[in-house]
Parts: structure tokens; C-alpha cells; sequence
């Protein structure tokens, strides 16, 4: 199958090879002739090119370099920028590929790698295995009654099994091969039967532990092979997914687990820190930018991280100091702002159960649409609920803020501005802003506090929010 391609750019300071002994691959790909082709590699995801050759009038070139290539699943390209077909690239990396694009799966050979006569044999192998599990996948759906659709379910699960027990010879056969160790990490862990579990039925906590426990189970986290394959990543983010616990804390002791074991391999430790640290500066769940503070400070300010560009180095400093003044749980940092009439409204001053604080701009179309939708629930709910709104204009200016307040009766709530002489004096003594302290790069911005002003939430939805009060209301008054 061919697949599209493009090239990448990542935040590191570049890729380097292995200053080893270099690379000879000789190839001969008909019908190609008088056209440049490419020899390109996976990095996670990514996917990126390595080197080049035009091909001669007999269709052949020489992919060569003084330094060795990483080790991994690379792929020849075509002069459209096609994928044609995969090689693995070990520490052999002087070899030969003899090839005709017209039939690719009989038509291709190679000299001098038994790991690649080895994946290619795999590839027909596999090849013709599903085309004949998709030929009974259509089948079953025409079965005429429930024994021919059981008949032809239990051919294609012996298909998949017979999958299984190649892939299974191969690691028997050559057990320190790099197919066999491409085999052992995409193997999945089987759950015993129900039978086995505690009690002699299934267990579902059972059930998550063995195969949590069994997941990396014959994979070696600091081979840097597996950078360079296609399938890493998705069973490294399945694992964090599914298997790790969200909380920062577990996230936290499970990547400070894997760094370690990666310890040994600069590649790999280079490319799963990134990995993580991509993943957490912007995380999808409330409370996991605490996992990206924890891998600033010990592993990024620590001077462990060198490979990272100077630029994104600093992008990481600035978002960390923001992000450690606001984690979930901490106590928020007090707001000294003044109402409309230049009174000072302190935010530590409130008393309260929960404050709302609430960051918007006149100006900004949707806070215009949120804002009234925030009041609306606090008159009709937060009020009773002992919540104080302390509403802070970010930008736009005084007379289109006062107006809004009016026009949209914001009776009741606290709102509050920084006079610009106070910013002024806060920069000019090296005091973070509020803008940085809290976080606020877009409007609107909610933040949910306790009454001893401890973030409870942020950055959620009005709607949220009010989830998260009834919930600790209805906690508070169980107890």
C-alpha cells in the first residue's frame, strides 16, 4: 500500500546519526530510471526523510553516509513521495535491494540482510493471511444461519492465531533478532480466563491489573529502535490512556519509572521526555499541568535536557512559572484589584464558600456570550450556595465594561480591575502580573476557589463549575 508523506519539524535541536561506520544500500527499484528516491524513517508519528538517490538508466542507485544510520523501521519513497515498502534498518547496514514497483510482494529481494529477507518473508506471510481473513469477513456477513456465520468466525480467529505462532517462531528461532524484538513489543497481553481469576469468576480489577502489569512485558524501554517504528507511540499512549491513573500524581510516578529505564539510551530518553512534555504543557484533563511543572523542574531546569532548542527551552521556562502559581489544589495568589469607583476589592478579603473568579473583556465577542450565562447561574443557584463572583476585567476600556455591567444587570457579583499605575509599579519591581499568575492568555477564564481560597478547578466550562459546587456541596452536607 502506498501512503502520502511530509516532512516534520519538532522542537529539538536537530536529529543526528550514530557516528559509527556508516551506511551502503544498494537498491535497483524498476521501473524508476533518471528519478530521484528517498529513504525516509518514522519518528513516533512523524515520519521524515534521510537521504536521497536518483536512480540510474538501469533503475539503480546507492543510499551510502560516513555515519551510521539510528536503528529502526525506515521506508523507500518514491519520486511522488510515496511509501513503497518498509526495510529495518539494524547495525548490519551494508546490503543490497533489488525491486520492481509492477508486484512488490513477489517481486523484491534482499542480499546481505537476514533481517530483511526475514520481514519480507513475514510481510507475504502476513499479506496473504488477511487477505484471507477480509475475504471471510465479507463472507460472514452473507452467512445464510447461525452455524456457517460460527463456522467462518472460528477459520478467522485460527487465521489470527496462525498470525500469532509466526510471530511467536520467529522469537524462538532468533530470539535477539530486531524482528523478533518488533514482534515481542506489539504483542498484547492475553487476560487468563475468568476461571483463573480470584473466586473462579471474572474479575475485572483482576482482569485491568495482569494486563497493566503484563503490558511492557518483554519490551526493553531503553532500545532506541523503537523510536523509529510506527507503532510505539500508540502503545505508549494507549498506556497512559487507558491504564495509568489521570491523576497527576500516578502520571507523574509512572513517567518518572519509564525515563529511568530509559536512562541508558539518549535517544530514547530524549524522545519520550519530549513526548511527555508535548502532551502535559497543553493537557486535556484539569489538574495534569502539574505533570509537566514536575518535568520541567526536575528533569528540563535541571540541565538533563539539552537536546531541546533554545527557544522551546524558553517557552518551557515561562509556561512552568505560570502554570506553578495556579495548580489545582494550591492556594490561589490574591488579587489586588479595584472596583469602578477605584475602592479597593481584595480578593482574600472575601468570605465565602467558593468564589467564582471569573477573567473576561467587554470587548471579547465570546465573553459577551458567556458572561450573562455565568450570572444567570448564580443568581438562579451559586448565590444560595454561598458563591461570590469576583469579576475581573482583563482588557477593553473602563466606560465599555461599566456599560456592560449595566445593560446586563451584573448585579451582585464584585467587579474589579487593576489600575494601570499598579501594573505599572508590579513590572517595574519584577512582580508576575495577574495575567501570569492565573494563567489568562484567552477570555473568558473561570476559576473555582474554596473558602480558604485554594483552586479547586479551572479553566472549565460555567457549566462545569456548577458541577463541581453542587458536588462539593452535596459532599460537604453527607459529612
Amino acid at each position: 500500500m502506498k501512503h502520502y508523506f511530509s516532512l516534520f519539524f519538532i522542537v529539538l535541536t536537530g536529529l543526528v546519526l550514530n557516528a559509527q561506520q556508516g551506511y551502503d544500500i544498494r537498491i535497483s527499484l524498476k521501473p524508476y530510471k533518471n528519478e530521484k528516491i528517498y529513504l525516509g524513517y518514522y519518528y513516533g508519528k512523524m515520519k521524515a526523510l534521510s537521504d536521497s538517490v536518483v536512480l540510474d538508466e538501469n533503475s539503480a542507485g546507492v543510499f551510502k553516509g560516513k555515519e551510521s544510520l539510528y536503528g529502526g523501521i525506515y521506508f523507500i519513497v518514491s519520486p511522488r513521495k510515496e511509501i513503497l515498502f518498509e526495510i529495518l534498518m539494524d547495525k548490519d547496514q551494508d546490503f543490497s535491494i533489488v525491486a520492481d514497483t509492477t508486484n512488490l510482494l513477489a517481486n523484491i529481494s534482499f542480499n546481505g540482510s537476514t533481517d530483511n529477507t526475514q520481514f519480507q518473508t513475514y510481510s507475504g506471510f502476513a499479506n496473504q493471511t488477511g487477505q484471507q481473513i477480509n475475504r471471510l469477513g465479507k463472507e460472514i456477513n452473507n452467512a445464510k444461519n447461525p452455524a456457517d456465520s460460527t463456522a467462518i468466525s472460528s477459520k478467522m480467529k485460527e487465521l489470527s492465531r496462525s498470525m500469532t505462532l509466526y510471530r511467536d517462531s520467529i522469537g524462538k528461532k532468533y530470539p535477539g533478532s530486531f524482528l523478533s524484538m518488533l514482534f515481542g513489543a506489539i504483542r498484547e497481553p492475553q487476560v487468563p480466563p475468568a476461571s483463573t481469576h480470584p473466586g473462579g469468576k471474572y474479575d475485572s480489577n483482576y482482569a485491568y491489573q495482569y494486563y497493566k502489569s503484563h503490558y511492557w512485558e518483554g519490551v526493553s524501554i531503553s532500545d532506541e529502535r523503537l523510536v523509529r517504528t510506527p507503532f510505539f507511540e500508540p502503545k505508549l499512549e494507549k498506556y497512559y490512556k487507558d491504564l495509568v491513573h489521570p491523576h497527576a500524581d500516578s502520571i507523574k510516578r509512572e513517567i518518572d519509572a519509564m525515563l529511568m529505564q530509559a536512562r541508558t539510551s539518549k535517544e530514547m530518553f530524549k524522545y519520550l521526555l519530549v513526548h511527555f512534555v508535548q502532551k502535559y504543557v497543553n493537557p486535556e484533563y484539569m489538574g495534569q499541568d502539574a505533570v509537566f511543572v514536575h518535568l520541567f523542574e526536575r528533569y528540563v531546569n535541571t540541565e538533563q535536557a539539552d537536546f531541546f532548542s533554545t527557544q522551546y527551552k524558553d517557552f518551557m521556562t515561562k509556561r512552568a512559572y505560570s502554570l506553578m502559581a495556579n495548580l489545582i489544589g494550591q492556594p490561589a495568589a490574591n488579587l489586588e484589584m479595584v472596583d469602578s469607583s477605584g475602592k479597593s476589592v481584595q480578593l482574600y478579603n472575601i468570605q465565602s464558600d467558593f468564589t467564582v473568579v471569573c477573567f473576561w473583556d467587554p470587548t471579547c465577542s465570546h465573553c459577551k456570550e458567556v458572561v450573562p450565562k455565568v450570572d444567570s447561574i448564580y443568581k438562579a443557584k451559586w448565590k444560595n450556595q454561598g458563591v461570590v463572583v469576583y469579576g475581573v476585567k482583563t482588557d477593553g476600556t473602563k466606560e465599555d465594561w461599566v456599560k456592560f455591567i449595566r445593560e446586563h444587570k451584573l448585579t451582585g457579583w464584585l467587579h474589579v480591575y487593576q489600575l494601570p499605575e499598579q501594573q505599572t509599579t508590579d513590572n517595574a519591581a519584577g512582580k508576575p502580573g495577574y495575567k501570569q499568575l492565573y494563567d489568562v492568555f484567552q477570555t473568558p477564564l473561570l476559576y473555582l476557589l474554596d473558602k480558604d481560597k485554594r483552586i479547586i478547578a479551572k479553566k472549565l466550562t460555567y457549566l462545569q463549575i456548577d458541577e463541581v459546587i453542587s458536588l462539593k456541596a452535596r459532599t460537604a452536607k453527607s459529612n
